[in-house]
């Protein structure tokens, strides 16, 4: 009688371990969203996961492009986000859920590619020129600016100066959103067509001058003009040389002035004057 007796409470003892086991599994992620479904340059993404099963979650994670990032919540949603990505970045990303049986779940795998809208051309100026009266070729200088909100590919963009090219922008030369891109004189032979060292010089600030912008489809897009040509119809005429630069102010919309302070790559300087050679439109 007592084997049977204590038959029965050892059944009784293993029904209860089993019936425990039976409710110990993994998780379920049962919906993953991301948003905004179209991400620019300049927008973070935020994901989301609504997660159920009997047992908690200890632990979630967002993981892109090889990097793991914590997620918040509790109970059956959380949320983590990837942060803004350059232009034409592909990116992909997996949630992961850890529960407190110990078991493991992944979502699948989710992508999206960064795509920023079309180039606002009229937003790119030139915004500030340096001829270096009295100082070398490598010192003179043109500056670009970007006042979009999204950053300017300045591949195929081009400046002519005096009516012939002077500078092609290439793969990798990028105007910041509300930033600027600086291009360095380079004394260079006429046909010459190594662009990468910069802008071939020959810009004084002794001489008429014309600079003209193109984005990358060839439509004219600024101009920057001191003095005109000369009786014979050429640039380069002598005129009055002043050893600043030429800006405008405010950057990028404001009329062209003459600062004796340069700032290249920097805010305009607004301690400025009118100059009569120049052209404002």
């Amino acid at each position: 009688m007592k084997k049977i007796l204590l038959f029965a409470a050892a059944l009784v003892a293993l029904s209860g371990c089993v019936e425990d086991k039976m409710y110990e599994g993994p998780s379920s992620i049962d919906k993953v969203v991301f948003a905004p479904e179209a991400p620019t340059s300049i927008t973070p993404i935020n994901v989301t996961a609504n997660v159920s099963g009997l047992q908690a979650v200890t632990s979630a994670t967002l993981t892109y492009n090889g990097n793991n990032v914590p997620m918040n919540g509790s109970g059956g949603q959380f949320t983590a986000t990837i942060p803004a990505m350059p232009d034409g970045t592909d990116v992909s990303f997996t949630v992961t859920v850890t529960n407190e049986a110990g078991f493991t779940t992944t979502s699948d795998k989710f992508t999206y590619k960064v795509g920023d809208p079309a180039p606002d051309w009229s937003k790119l100026k030139l915004n500030e020129v340096y001829g270096a009266n009295k100082g070398s070729d490598d010192e003179k200088f043109i500056e670009l600016y970007n006042g979009s909100d999204f950053p300017i590919k300045l591949t195929g963009v081009t400046i002519n100066k005096d009516e012939e090219l002077t500078w092609t922008g290439l793969d990798g030369h990028i105007v910041p959103a509300k930033g600027c891109f600086v291009i360095m004189g380079a004394k260079t032979k006429k046909e010459d067509t190594d662009l990468t060292k910069g802008f071939k010089s020959g810009f004084s600030a002794k001489k008429s001058v014309i600079l003209e912008l193109f984005d990358n489809k060839g439509n004219k897009i600024d101009v920057f003009q001191r003095g005109d040509k000369d009786d014979s119809g050429k640039w380069g005429a002598s005129i009055t040389a002043f050893d600043g630069s030429w800006s405008r102010v405010p950057d990028g919309t404001g009329k062209w002035m003459r600062t004796d302070k340069t700032t290249p790559g920097a805010i305009n300087s607004t301690d400025a004057v009118a100059d009569d050679y120049v052209k404002n439109e």
